[in-house]
């Protein structure tokens, strides 16, 4: 070969992985199926003899097979991953509502414990307040100052 058909091969090369890569979605393994059916697509054309154009016929409904069913398999993957993504963002969400219902309990039970905490000592200082009086009333009854 001369120098210039090597990159000019090679070029041919990659666009061929390029296509068949870009034809299965970006999967390999069904980027070969579809270079295998195609390959046998291509041998039962140039086949001339009925017996074998008969089980090239067969190779090509196989190969066939074969894409569409990886073809399946990748696109079932995908909608796996898509609903895996879909099922963390969900959790996420309700684990954003549970810190946020965490925090408004927080803040509702320090404020409700501060007002019954102040209520208390007001209920102290009244109950204090009375019963100084009522030692001061009863003393004053029996000769106490």
């Amino acid at each position: 070969m001369s120098n210039r058909a090597i990159p000019a091969v090679g070029v041919a090369v990659a666009a061929a992985a390029g296509y068949y890569l870009y034809q299965s979605g970006g999967d390999p393994k069904a980027a070969e199926k579809r270079l295998e059916a195609d390959a046998a697509k291509l041998r039962s054309k140039a086949s001339t003899t009925n017996t074998s154009e008969v089980q090239n016929k067969g190779s090509e409904l196989q190969k066939n097979a074969s894409v569409l069913a990886s073809d399946a398999r990748a696109e079932v993957e995908r909608l796996a991953n898509q609903a895996k993504s879909k099922g963390s963002e969900v959790d996420a969400k309700l684990e954003a509502y549970r810190a946020d219902a965490a925090k408004k309990l927080e803040g509702a039970y320090a404020e409700t414990s501060s007002k019954v905490n102040e209520a208390a000592d007001k209920f102290d200082r009244n109950v204090q307040q009375g019963a100084k009086e009522a030692k001061g009333t009863l003393s004053s009854w029996f000769g106490g100052k």
